[in-house]
């Protein structure tokens, strides 16, 4: 990605050493508003998949809807929609035009709307490229105009011919009922008349099965005559089964026969109880009734039981499906009313005024989760479904409209940008040659302050005017940094100075140089010039620490020295009278005593003083002043414990 947003490096970076310096403030790809997102398309890849609704809304708008379904429409075999999948629009138009031509009218309504619903998924996809396209070269006030679509057109054509004949279909099933129910009931006569026929046996038996085929051929019949129509035809097929009893074993093959068949019904019946679809299994449920009804009589001692195993399994799967329907009745209208409460989010959003791009972002990431609460929710109750998202999808367009309004107000504001830029980089460019490192560096940092201060550009000189910007700062920089680079290397040489002269006071006989020695050598490290400042405190550390050893070891010295005096001092002592050797003990003693409390007195100090603010040089200066009494101290109670050794062995008590 070439765009500002992607920099991850800092434009500056802070150079030099304790002096020189600079603590500049780097710009982050973050904090960097470039106008590089476009915040729309963005929001266009995130949003939810309403392809296949609005393929629906949009076929509606179109004038192809189609109507209740019809009892034959719903037993109908679904098609695969998958199989639709990657076919042109002229494709699925074909595909229409040849169900059209060969297959039944009733038959084609679950094929036509999932071809409706390919072709203006492929149609609302092509319309929105075109948009897009249209938009980019478009004139000011110049409005986007579809191109008429010749498949389309033919689509609408065969759709028409198609509800024309579906409609004649609706309009005849009555009729076409009534003549279906005269075939059954001439079935019927000529059932009766096969009882009083003359002929052989097995002729009659033989139209007795075509007399059968042809029941089942026939279509359906009006629904108030339905039972009484079969309970006629069973009556006059077993009557014709006791006309046939003289041939008994003629007539127990046939009865052994739909005794077979029905039991296979009953288990096929039983077999859909676990039928994962509750509706696939009601829909065969009909048709294996039609088959029941069809098979002829079985022997007496049978049929109660057969019947009523049947019927056990018919009731329960008919309770599954009531069931089932008054529960997704129940879903839909709470579908209905999530639906409802996510269209009123929704127009809430649409109403908000927003007045900046980070406000829209908000909102559009809001709507987002909206549209996948959405996706989540099924379906409404059929009369509301498509009302529902309509209001939802009519919201939405909205959002989307006052969205594209706003950035439209913007374009005026991202051209200033533009200029304001072009001007910070001519400023900038005006710098990149200049030698004077701090001034320059300060002005650099300014601009480039005032740069992020400065809003969005047109994304289609984001990046160009960024560049520019980027290399009059990267100039002046590199220069700034080979500048500075001899003096990191001088800084280097003085840090292997001062490490040097370190080894050199750790190796030094301090007791014979004494002080001078030591100021000596702290004149040497303040002569030694400035180190990388990122050695500077260990440096630091280091000296100080050497410098504390070499006064230790002076103070060692002068530690013996004064014991070696007091020493001769009590030799003295001891050749005079032993009463000048108890007053020194007195007096030694009185002073171990008085140091103590001095010592009580400091450390109880130092409790007060931690409570207020600004005390630490007070605090440290008591803890060097305890620091040199506890030596004092220490030193004072050895010098009596040297006189009470010097009783001990003159045989004297201690006092």
């Amino acid at each position: 990605m070439t765009t500002e947003n992607s920099l991850k490096a800092a434009l500056v970076e802070p150079i030099g050493d304790a002096d020189n310096a600079q603590n500049v403030t780097s710009i982050e790809a973050d904090d960097v508003a470039n106008g590089n997102i476009d915040e729309q398309e963005n929001f266009e890849e995130n949003r939810a998949d309403f392809s296949e609704e609005d393929a629906v809304l949009d076929a509606e708008k179109a004038g192809l809807a189609i109507g209740e379904e019809t009892a034959e429409e719903l037993s109908a075999e679904e098609v695969d929609t998958n199989d639709l999948s990657g076919k042109s629009k002229n494709e699925l138009v074909d595909m229409f035009a040849s169900l059209l031509e060969t297959e039944p009218v009733q038959t084609l309504r679950k094929n036509v709307e999932a071809i409706k619903i390919a072709f203006y998924k492929l149609h609302r996809a092509e319309t929105d490229a075109a948009r897009k396209a249209f938009e980019t070269t478009a004139a000011e006030g110049e409005e986007f105009v579809a191109q008429v679509d010749a498949a389309e057109v033919r689509l609408k054509a065969l759709f028409k011919e198609y509800r024309t004949r579906r409609d004649e279909y609706i309009a005849n099933l009555d009729s076409i009922k009534e003549v279906n129910l005269e075939a059954k009931l001439a079935i019927i006569e000529e059932l009766k008349e096969l009882v009083t026929s003359d002929e052989t046996l097995n002729n009659t038996f033989a139209k007795f099965r075509e007399l059968q085929h042809r029941w089942k051929e026939i279509g359906l019949v009006p629904q108030q005559k339905v039972k009484d129509l079969w309970e006629t035809y069973n009556l006059h097929v077993e009557n014709f089964y006791n006309f046939i009893k003289i041939n008994k074993e003629l007539r127990d093959l046939d009865l052994k026969k739909n005794y077979e068949q029905k039991l296979l019904l009953c288990e096929q019946a039983e077999a859909l109880i676990t039928e994962p679809s509750i509706v696939e299994a009601f829909h065969k449920l009909q048709k294996l009734h039609d088959e029941w009804r069809e098979t002829g009589p079985v022997a007496n001692e049978y049929k109660e039981s057969l019947w009523e195993r049947f019927k056990a399994a018919s009731s329960r799967i008919n309770k599954q499906h009531q069931e089932y329907f008054d529960a997704l009745k129940q879903e839909q209208m709470k579908n209905l009313e999530l639906k409802s409460e996510l269209c009123a989010k929704t127009e809430a959003l649409v109403e908000h005024p927003y007045t900046s791009r980070k406000e829209w972002n908000k909102a559009s990431e809001r709507l987002i989760e909206i549209q996948k609460m959405w996706r989540t929710i099924g379906f409404a109750p059929k009369k509301d479904n498509t009302r529902i998202y309509e209001r939802f999808r009519t919201s939405c367009d909205n959002f989307f409209e006052a969205k594209r309004k706003f950035y439209e107000g913007v374009k005026n504001e991202m051209e200033h940008n533009l200029q304001l830029k072009q001007e910070i980089c001519e400023a900038a460019e005006a710098l990149q040659d200049s030698e004077d490192w701090k001034h320059a560096t300060d002005e650099l940092i300014a601009l480039q302050a005032k740069w992020k201060q400065v809003g969005t550009v047109s994304r289609r000189y984001s990046d160009q005017v960024w560049k520019r910007f980027r290399a009059a700062c990267d100039k002046f920089f590199e220069r700034k940094a080979n500048h500075f680079a001899s003096i990191e290397n001088e800084h280097e040489a003085n840090l292997q100075k001062k490490l040097e002269l370190i080894d050199q006071m750790h190796a030094a006989d301090i007791k014979a140089g004494g002080y001078d020695m030591i100021k000596d050598f702290q004149r040497r490290w303040s002569e030694i010039g400035y180190v990388p400042i990122k050695q500077k405190d260990a440096i630091q550390k280091k000296y100080k620490e050497a410098v504390d050893a070499m006064f230790g070891v002076l103070r060692g010295s002068e530690r013996d020295r004064s014991m070696n005096r007091f020493k001769e001092r009590l030799q003295n002592m001891k050749s005079s009278s032993d009463r000048r050797v108890r007053s020194e003990r007195e007096r030694l003693y009185n002073k171990v005593r008085q140091l103590e409390q001095d010592i009580a007195l400091l450390e109880n100090n130092i409790g007060f003083f931690s409570k207020s603010k600004n005390a630490d040089t007070m605090i440290a200066d008591i803890r060097d002043k305890i620091a040199k009494a506890k030596q004092e101290l220490q030193l004072t109670i050895e010098k009596v414990q040297l006189i009470d050794s010097y009783k001990a062995e003159a045989g004297v008590e201690k006092e």
